[in-house]
C-alpha cells in the first residue's frame, strides 16, 4: 500500500501544483472585480441577510490515511463550536459524512469521492448545487474545509471562504479602479462566477487528493516499520523462550541420567 500510494502521489501532486497558478489568478481577478462591483451587479457578490451558513467538508472515502481525516473533522467541529449559528454541511467523502452524522450536524448533501483522477466535470454538480442554493438565498456564506498539500510530510486543514466573493483590500492596484465590461458586467459575471466556484472546488479536491496519498504513504511506511520492529521483538522473545525450554530439557535429561 505504501508503494501504491507513492505511485499515485506523484500524479496527484503534479495535478495540484499545476492547478494552483490558475486558481490563484482567478481568485485575484474576482477579488479585484468584487472591489469595484457589488451585489447589485451579481448576487454572488452579495451576502443575503440572516441566511444560513454552508460548510463544504472534503475528506476521503477510504481510511488508512493517518490523521488526515481526523484533523479535518476536528477543524470543522471546532469551527462549528466557536461560531454557533444556523448552518448545514455538504460532505465530499464518506469519512466526513459519517462523522457529521455521528455528531448530528445537518447534512445538506453528500458526494462520494471523485476517485484517483478527479476531473473538472466531476465537481460541476457540486458547484451547481452550491451556486443555486446561494442564489436562492438559502445560504449567506459558503466555506470550504479541506487538507492543503504542503509537502509529502505535511498536510494542513484550512478553511477558505467561497461565497460571497471577498473584495480585494488593495484597490489602489486596480488601474483606474474600474473595468470595461463587454457586453455588460451582468453578462460577464453570469459566465465567469459559476466557473469561478467550480474552479475553487476543483482545486480544493485536488489538494485533498494529494494530501490523501501523501498521508497514506507516510502512514503505511510507519506501519511497515512498526510491524518490522514488532516482528523483531516477537522473534527475540520466541528465541528466549525456546532457549529456556532447551536448557530446561537438557537439565532434566542430565538429572535423569544422574539419578540412574
Amino acid at each position: 500500500m505504501q508503494f501504491v500510494a507513492a505511485s499515485k502521489l506523484r500524479r496527484a501532486q503534479e495535478a495540484t501544483l499545476a492547478a494552483r497558478p490558475y486558481s490563484e489568478k482567478i481568485d485575484e481577478v474576482l477579488a479585484d472585480v468584487a472591489a469595484v462591483l457589488g451585489g447589485e451587479d451579481h448576487p454572488l457578490l452579495a451576502a443575503p441577510e440572516g441566511a444560513k451558513r454552508l460548510i463544504v467538508l472534503i475528506t476521503t472515502d477510504r481510511g488508512l490515511a493517518g490523521p488526515l481525516n481526523t484533523n479535518a473533522i476536528r477543524f470543522v467541529a471546532r469551527e462549528i463550536t466557536e461560531h454557533k449559528g444556523d448552518l448545514a454541511v455538504v460532505t465530499v467523502g464518506r469519512k466526513g459524512r459519517d462523522a457529521m452524522r455521528r455528531n448530528q450536524v445537518p447534512l445538506e448533501a453528500h458526494f462520494a469521492g471523485f476517485g484517483d483522477k478527479p476531473t473538472f466535470a466531476d465537481v460541476l454538480p457540486l458547484a451547481r448545487l452550491i451556486t443555486d442554493d446561494f442564489l436562492s438565498g438559502d445560504y449567506g456564506r459558503v466555506d470550504i474545509v479541506f487538507n492543503r498539500f504542503v509537502s509529502t510530510l505535511s498536510q494542513k486543514p484550512v478553511m477558505d471562504t467561497l461565497l460571497p466573493i471577498q473584495p480585494s483590500e488593495d484597490t489602489e492596484g486596480i488601474p483606474g479602479n474600474q473595468f470595461i465590461f463587454e457586453p455588460s458586467p451582468a453578462a460577464v459575471l453570469k459566465q465567469l462566477l459559476p466557473r469561478y466556484v467550480a474552479t475553487r472546488l476543483f482545486h480544493a479536491v485536488l489538494e485533498a487528493r494529494a494530501s490523501e496519498e501523501s498521508s497514506r504513504m507516510v502512514a503505511m511506511k510507519n506501519a511497515t516499520e512498526n510491524a518490522g520492529e514488532l516482528i523483531d521483538d516477537l522473534t527475540l522473545a520466541y528465541n528466549k523462550v525456546r532457549q529456556s525450554n532447551i536448557t530446561r530439557e537438557m537439565i532434566e535429561i542430565a538429572s535423569g541420567a544422574r539419578a540412574r
